[in-house]
């Protein structure tokens, strides 16, 4: 039973950037450490193709509590002393609106190797993140890390309106149904995507403690939403400001952009904090929060924390390749580091943020040398075909086909595979015989200018420690 909240929740960033090694560092010191739930089926499968060299993966599988499944996971996508630098990744099943059994399960487990692994070794809370906009693998998602213990389920990217009451149902073992955004679906008609514990076990589910839901909003509209009209309980929010790295929420009213070519947010897209108290919730401000100094100044607002995340993911147990955080430290050291909102990169139409770090597809002229290959499809959207199935589309993927199946062409301009760029950011990218290795696709706020305020002197890198030891300075411990 959790009595208090933290006063700093770590941001779930990217893919496996907020893996379960930093978020078992944050919750160790007594704040909540959040893994990110993206994707996690590709993240173990390739993890397990890398040879699992230290061996935390296999011994979180083999507390799985269904061994048939794990052992099956294993047999699939192992591979002792790794595969070879030149060696494609065995891809993992593209995933469907009914998801094939194969990526059910490594779904189901690659969420709760994360959340079993960040829990060892301290009493301390684990979160974890998810997509409202990635909502085919969101049930059996959610359920792996419901199996592994998780404490807190974070989402944000929409409107997760149904999220609050489908963990209620998991929690006791029943079937669950998620509606599903489909493109050009009639008024009447409802697709959805369905999870059944019983289905999935083979036998009777055990019964699941059920976490605390926190909506991750933008605006007081939004989260008065949530606490009035989601399926479940809300426990409270992160009240997400515009300079917080990833997925941005889009400014209110038609999309103006500054002479950069950046979204130009005003007034109206800062959060009503007075409308946000009134609810009586607890709530958390995001965004350019990772300062000494600003965690007063949040509890100040009567916010209950702060949520940080850019200072995280370039701390020393952040997944992100040391290679990244060297070079992003020493530009925000010279004050040449920038960060690019990019309001067409991300297949989902949320602006996302890019650091311009060379040699990484933030780079206009390198991702325009990339050729389009969609083999994740994680971000593909649903549409209606003629027939009344569903088919899938990105517009990332290379334009005539997204076109063959009715997508419109200015859709693609502009378009990153987000998919593919950022396993390569953590040293998860595939490599192509006719094209190398994937290049990295790095997110990060608008603090990843400041970021190496936190080295010591005559350091190059940081701790998690010592990030949380900067944010509470001059804060009355409780």
């Amino acid at each position: 039973m959790i009595t208090s909240h933290p006063k700093i929740i770590q941001g779930g960033m990217g893919v496996a950037v907020s893996g379960w090694q930093l978020a078992r560092a944050v919750s160790r010191l007594g704040q909540l450490g959040i893994v990110s739930g993206t994707a996690l089926a590709v993240v173990l499968a390739r993890r397990l193709q890398l040879g699992d060299p230290e061996g935390a993966l296999r011994e979180a599988l083999k507390q799985f509590p269904f061994p048939e499944m794990a052992e099956r996971v294993v047999a699939q996508h192992y591979i002792p002393g790794g595969k070879s630098a030149k060696t494609p990744f065995r891809l993992t099943t593209m995933p469907t609106i009914n998801l094939r059994r194969d990526l059910l399960e490594l779904t189901v487990i690659a969420n709760f190797v994360e959340v079993f692994l960040a829990r060892q070794g301290h009493s301390g809370p684990v979160g974890i993140n998810y997509l409202e906009k990635m909502q085919i693998p969101t049930l059996p998602s959610i359920y792996g890390a419901m199996l592994g213990g998780v404490d807190y389920i974070l989402m944000g990217a929409g409107i997760p309106r149904a999220i609050p009451g489908i963990m209620d149902q998991l929690a006791r073992g029943e079937r669950v149904e998620l509606r599903l955004d489909v493109e050009g679906a009639g008024a009447n008609e409802v697709y959805s995507t369905k999870f059944d514990p019983r289905d999935f076990c083979g036998c009777e589910p055990p019964v699941l403690k059920r976490p605390q839901f926190l909506g991750i909003v933008a605006s007081a509209t939004l989260a008065m939403t949530l606490a009035k009209k989601a399926s479940g309980q809300v426990d409270g929010f992160i009240v997400e400001g515009p300079t917080a790295g990833g997925h941005n929420a889009p400014p209110r009213g038609p999309m103006q952009l500054s002479e950069g070519g950046e979204p130009v947010y005003g007034p109206r897209d800062a959060a009503d904090l007075d409308k946000i108290r009134a609810l009586g919730l607890p709530f958390w401000l995001a965004g350019s929060y990772g300062r000494p100094g600003k965690l007063g100044e949040a509890l100040a607002l009567g916010a209950a924390g702060i949520q940080v995340g850019t200072a995280f993911a370039f701390c020393e147990e952040s997944g992100i390749l040391p290679s990244l955080r060297k070079q992003a430290l020493e530009m925000s050291r010279q004050g040449s580091m920038r960060v690019f909102t990019d309001p067409q990169a991300s297949p989902t139409g949320f602006p996302f943020k890019m650091a311009r770090l060379p040699g990484t597809l933030s780079e206009p002229e390198i991702y325009a040398a990339r050729d389009r290959i969609c083999d994740l499809g994680y971000l593909r959207h649903p549409y209606r075909k003629a027939d009344g199935t569903v088919g899938y589309r990105c517009p990332a993927e290379p334009p005539e086909n997204f076109l063959r199946k009715g997508g419109k062409v200015d859709e693609t301009a502009g378009r990153k595979c987000i998919c593919n760029g950022l396993p390569a950011t953590v040293g998860l990218g595939q490599y192509r015989p006719e094209g190398g290795l994937e290049l990295p696709v790095v997110t990060g706020g608008d603090d990843l200018a400041d970021v190496a305020a936190y080295l010591a002197p005559g350091k190059e890198s940081y701790t998690a420690a010592e990030v949380v030891a900067r944010l509470l300075e001059g804060v009355a411990q409780s």
